[in-house]
């Protein structure tokens, strides 16, 4: 029987992790945050009154096994001067699909099956009105996730406008987990939606007798967010809302970054390398595991997903 991995996420970081880890022999559960309301998500979800469709897209289209050029067809954008522009065709199918169904996970289901997923992917809640706030250091309120990563504030606190209804299925996911990682990805607006849900911070306490906590560090930093910071006050940070000492393993990337595409993400998006500070986890008693793990496709770094994965394998096959 396969070990079970439980994966909280969301976003372009998420999507990259799973096409790679698809191809190891394990069982996927990928919890997917719900309260994006930005481009064609935050448009669906004004007009239909729906959940944030667009990371489950990446995340369903990652973890498929049909051909690229289904994929694309997913992934498509309309350009065009009706109001279908910058919609994504997955996106529709998702939201057709719940309509029609009336539950996401029932949705996502459907279009799993259709696009040949073998792994589970779920929401992590079915809440159609779910909206996420931040207060600023200085008591200033934003509110949404788009509001959020647009103010490059730095924030005392991220929350909820009301406690979401996790999905059963998500805890029982959560229980059951060998392995429970908490994905790359912006921590504001694609990690601590997941992690700030009571129940779900209470089944992670629970499951940590039985199952390992990893991180997957990001490899630069996010404007206003995260200036400055090392590996170590990125597992702080996750600590913090957690509420206790939780995370017992943080893979991290030690690749050296070629000066001209450094200054490019210095330059035009305010962004730097999240530096390994040793020290700092020796003393949190965090285990470190890293390697050359970055690659630029496009012009843009991204992690090497079969690299990452394989050291998550390694570490879930140990015993």
């Amino acid at each position: 029987m396969y070990k079970k991995i439980v994966v909280l996420g969301g976003g372009t970081g998420l999507s990259y992790l799973l096409s790679g880890l698809k191809d190891f022999p394990v069982e996927i559960t990928s919890v997917i945050t719900v309260s994006d309301n930005g481009r064609s998500t935050g448009a669906l979800r004004r007009e239909f009154n729906t959940p944030a469709v667009g990371d489950i897209r990446k995340v369903i289209t990652s973890l498929s096994e049909i051909d690229d050029p289904i994929k694309k067809m997913i992934a498509y954008r309309f350009e065009t001067s009706s109001d279908l522009n910058g919609h994504a065709v997955g996106n529709l199918i998702l939201t057709a699909m719940l309509d029609i169904t009336g539950s996401l996970k029932d949705s996502i289901a459907s279009l799993s099956k259709l696009l040949d997923v073998k792994h589970t992917v779920l929401p992590i809640s079915e809440d159609r009105n779910l909206n996420l706030v931040g207060e600023c250091l200085d008591g200033t309120i934003i509110k949404g996730e788009e509001q959020i990563t647009k103010s490059h504030r730095k924030f005392k606190k991220i929350f909820y406008e009301k406690e979401p209804h996790v999905l059963e299925e998500v805890l029982d996911a959560i229980n059951e987990a060998d392995l429970i990682i908490i994905s790359m990805g912006s921590i504001y607006t694609s990690i601590l939606p997941n992690i700030i849900c009571k129940k779900v911070k209470q089944a992670i306490k629970k499951a940590k007798s039985h199952a390992k906590l990893m991180y997957l560090c990001n490899a630069m930093t996010q404007p206003g967010e995260t200036d400055g910071f090392g590996v170590s006050d990125h597992v702080k940070l996750l600590n913090d809302y957690l509420g206790f000492h939780a995370i017992d393993v943080v893979i991290a990337s030690n690749t050296k970054i070629e000066k001209e595409i450094a200054k490019k993400y210095e330059t035009e998006e305010q962004k730097d390398p999240v530096y390994i500070d040793y020290e700092n986890l020796e003393k949190m008693n965090i285990e470190l595991i890293e390697s050359d793990l970055l690659k630029v496709i496009d012009g843009a770094l991204r992690h090497d997903s079969l690299k990452l994965s394989s050291l998550i394998f390694s570490y879930l096959m140990r015993d």
